[in-house]
């Protein structure tokens, strides 16, 4: 995992330590990654593990040289970015992620097993994940993933809210697009107990308006309330999403992935997209054959030509920085 030493690295280890991410039977042996200053966290972090005495935690690997820490790795976590601050313009934030991930790409790809599975959290996510991949090609394009799932969970929870039942009784929602405002979070094909969601909630105003605004929003809701950004909510997502990645997905269920771009449903290739998956013997594959009305295309059209516009500047400062 990189940057194990913040909020989001911090609240990740216990949960998948604890069997989480990969599941109740399988061992462990972590491997954390933090920038140089952050070496004291580093090695306090370590520590509340050991004290922890999580019973699959066979070893702990702490380094802040990427190449120690991506050595045969079967996963990595990419959890570190620069995020934009005040007064920054979209391409300085743009090179700082660039150089980040062109480093851990170059780690990965040397030290990481061949088949590792990449997911990719920090944002830009979708784009993050795009320049790890373009800089690390004996990766397989399939390996490397972001986080969508935080805003899948996030949609589950608002319409088990709305309708009051159980977040496990409400299934098939779907994010496409980019992890940013302008992602569609898509109920049109998601059922509560089983009934259409739109059945079951009986309000197309609130669904095509507010209920995606409020995921899309959520979390500079939360930033907002808290002061920090989600952490509990995305290092569990960043667990759900390995976890349905290597188990499978539930029969008749799918969930949302950042992934590498077909094209399917109209998106832009040779992107990292969100897309409704389902997983099976460690590979996922994109549901096909989903109708999309007119408001729908619309939204992934929308969404679709942000992740091209922040493909193209990634490209733009890869390139400079060559």
């Amino acid at each position: 995992m990189a940057t194990s030493a913040g909020q989001i690295g911090y609240a990740l280890c216990p949960q998948v330590a604890r069997g989480g991410m990969l599941g109740h039977n399988q061992p462990i042996i972590l491997h954390l990654l933090d920038i140089p200053p952050a070496q004291a966290s580093l090695e306090g972090v370590k520590m509340e593990l050991v004290d922890a005495a999580f019973p699959l935690l066979k070893d702990i690997v702490i380094s802040t040289d990427p190449q120690v820490a991506c050595k045969d790795v079967d996963i990595a976590v990419m959890v570190g970015g620069f995020p934009r601050k005040a007064g920054m313009e979209r391409q300085d934030v743009m090179a700082k992620n660039v150089a980040i991930y062109k480093s851990q790409a170059a780690a990965l790809q040397s030290a990481a097993k061949r088949d590792v599975k990449v997911l990719v959290v920090a944002n830009p996510a979708n784009t993050n994940a795009l320049i790890l991949k373009e800089n690390a090609p004996k990766i397989p394009n399939e390996n490397v993933t972001c986080l969508t799932r935080l805003d899948h969970n996030r949609a589950l929870g608002q319409i088990a809210e709305r309708a009051k039942v159980a977040v496990t009784d409400v299934k098939n929602v779907t994010i496409w697009g980019n992890h940013s405002s302008s992602q569609y979070p898509d109920v049109n094909h998601g059922t509560v107990k089983g009934k259409p969601i739109r059945d079951v909630i009986k309000d197309d105003e609130y669904l095509n308006k507010e209920f995606i605004e409020t995921v899309q929003q959520r979390g500079a809701a939360i930033i907002k309330a808290r002061n920090v950004s989600s952490a509990m909510s995305a290092a569990s997502s960043a667990c759900d999403h390995i976890y349905n990645w290597v188990n499978g997905t539930p029969k008749d269920t799918w969930v949302s992935m950042g992934v590498y771009s077909d094209g399917s449903y109209g998106a832009p290739k040779d992107i990292i997209f969100s897309f409704p998956v389902k997983c099976r013997g460690g590979k996922w594959e994109i549901v096909q054959g989903l109708k999309l009305d007119e408001f729908s295309k619309d939204k992934l059209k929308a969404t679709g030509e942000e992740l091209v516009e922040e493909k193209k500047l990634a490209l733009k400062c890869l390139s400079e920085a060559s």
